[in-house]
């Protein structure tokens, strides 16, 4: 195998912006190489609402994001519909809420050129029966739910088949710096510790909350700060549309549904490090008491799992608190500081991703001296086979349709078949990845529902190893490893019924199978 590469761009980040920039650059007929530590999505991209803001959120606090916000919903919607539930959003505010922030809120959106309209209170809730009977105000907008893997999968898959490369579970160690710029980079599987050596043109830190560290391994200095968002799953779909608390952005205070749950969050606490990012007892209840405040029943619906993401915040000259922060992005030319072949594109929203790509590969094109006009403003993202098992019911659709005895079910929470798993593991073989459960849970529905992987887990491994994908102690690790990430989740939500479910994959697990006695991942 050759361990040294060629590239005009190396993307060193495999997020929206990173997998959104290869696409971009891919379709202007520039190759690159995208290197990611972890999986697609493994950052924030992955730790988010999957909101697809109008804008509305943004028009008292911060009036250019809310442009961007708006102008890029209005694009995606027509370019990347397969990602997109049009699912419409509810600005709702409740008694005690500021009424002059209410009052305003109209007048800012129309200066801002968001839609919204001002509903009639029983109106409202006879489309969203769930709101609290101390509704004062609602108003509409144009929000939508959008599946932030499907999307990033999507856009990697396409500009793989232009050329393009990724390489998963793949590290940047460090640089071998020129005078004025970036010779090669050192890179190094995490999973097999062989290293490679990548010869890039130019490099784009698109690392999301470790910009900063790869910044320093050009000797860079990058002030980010880390914002720490937590977020609850339901175990079902709570309401048809978004629903946003009318004030200024703060904890608990937008519910997104998103296929079969409702995804409840966010807060913003300030973190030093980004090792072991997990929410805590407290976020969890400031985010279920704040948000039953608009949905009253949130106080007592199941929650399957928690999880957390870190917003990467350009630091402010003045640090007020987090929210404070600007929600946009900055793309940072290094030339000024001496390396001429070294960008950085920290900050944005998952909403304005292409945007912050288009900027992005301008500068690179303009440092290629190829003067090749952005596609990805009128090419519409086409759907792979890639992504498309990530998006909730096509499983339960294939296989009610085919009505195959020999295709058993073999995730039933979210009703995924064999077939399923199937494709999806031969998606990731077709690019040249090896697969395991966490792979094939990023890539479809499966693991998701409200047994966690429960039964799911155990099914698709004994798959797999009947058809010869894994063998032997690699596959229980491949398990364990699988069990772990899931358990990570349920931790913070250990009550009730949720509690009860926890206790029974112990005992499958634990009591029965004695699954903690054997190996721990490692490395091939």
């Amino acid at each position: 195998m050759d361990h040294s590469f060629e590239t005009q761009v190396l993307i060193i980040g495999g997020g929206a912006t990173g997998t959104g920039l290869a696409r971009d650059l891919a379709l202007r007929g520039i190759q690159s190489i995208l290197t990611e530590k972890g999986d697609i999505n493994a950052g924030a991209s992955g730790g988010n609402h999957g909101l697809l803001h109008s804008g509305a959120r943004y028009v008292s606090s911060d009036s250019a994001v809310a442009a961007e916000c708006r102008a890029e919903n209005e694009l995606l919607k027509k370019l990347a519909p397969h990602c997109i539930e049009e699912t419409g959003g509810l600005f709702v505010a409740v008694a005690g809420d500021d009424e002059t922030h209410v009052a305003d809120f109209p007048h800012l959106c129309e200066r801002a050129g968001i839609p919204a309209t001002r509903l009639d209170i029983q109106d409202a809730r006879e489309l969203e029966p769930v709101l609290s009977p101390d509704t004062i105000a609602v108003y509409q907008v144009e929000d939508a739910s959008i599946d932030p893997f499907k999307l990033s999968l999507e856009n990697m898959a396409q500009a793989q088949a232009l050329g393009s490369r990724l390489f998963r579970h793949t590290q940047l160690m460090g640089f071998t710096m020129g005078r004025s710029s970036i010779r090669s980079a050192l890179l190094q599987d995490i999973k097999t510790g062989e290293e490679m050596v990548i010869d890039p043109e130019m490099v784009v830190n698109a690392a999301g909350a470790w910009a900063g560290e790869v910044a320093a391994l050009a000797g860079l200095s990058i002030q980010i700060l880390y914002s720490k968002g937590s977020l609850l799953v339901t175990d079902r779909r709570i309401t048809r549309r978004i629903i946003n608390r009318l004030r200024e952005p703060s904890d608990g205070d937008i519910l997104v549904p998103g296929g079969t749950v409702s995804i409840l969050g966010t807060t913003s606490v300030r973190v030093d490090s980004l090792e072991d990012i997990r929410p805590t007892p407290d976020e969890i209840n400031l985010i279920v008491d704040e948000g039953s405040a608009m949905i009253p029943m949130l106080a007592k619906t199941r929650y399957i799992r928690a999880y957390a993401g870190v917003r990467p915040l350009l630091k402010p000259e003045v640090e007020e608190n987090d929210r404070s922060a600007t929600r946009g992005f900055t793309l940072l030319d290094h030339a000024e500081e001496g390396l001429e072949n070294f960008v950085t594109i920290p900050g944005g929203k998952l909403t304005t991703y292409r945007f912050m790509a288009e900027k992005t590969a301008d500068l690179v094109c303009e440092r290629l001296g190829i003067p090749r006009p952005c596609l990805t403003r009128t090419e519409p993202l086409p759907s792979t086979e890639a992504g498309r098992w990530s998006e909730p019911g096509l499983g339960p659709r294939d296989w009610i349709r085919d009505k195959n005895p020999e295709n058993p079910i073999l995730c039933e929470c979210e009703m995924v078949p064999q077939s399923i798993i199937r494709r999806v593991i031969e998606s990731i073989t077709a690019q040249h990845e090896r697969p395991d459960l966490q792979a094939i849970g990023l890539r479809s529905r499966m693991g998701k529902g409200s047994c966690q992987g429960t039964f799911c887990g155990k099914r698709v491994l004994a798959h797999m190893i009947e058809q010869g994908d894994v063998a032997g102690e690699e596959g229980l690790a491949h398990l364990r490893h699988f069990l772990q990430s899931r358990w990570k989740g349920e931790r913070p939500v250990l009550w009730g019924d949720q509690l009860m479910q926890a206790e029974l994959k112990e005992a499958l697990y634990c009591g029965l199978s004695d699954l903690e006695r054997y190996p721990r991942m490692r490395k091939a």
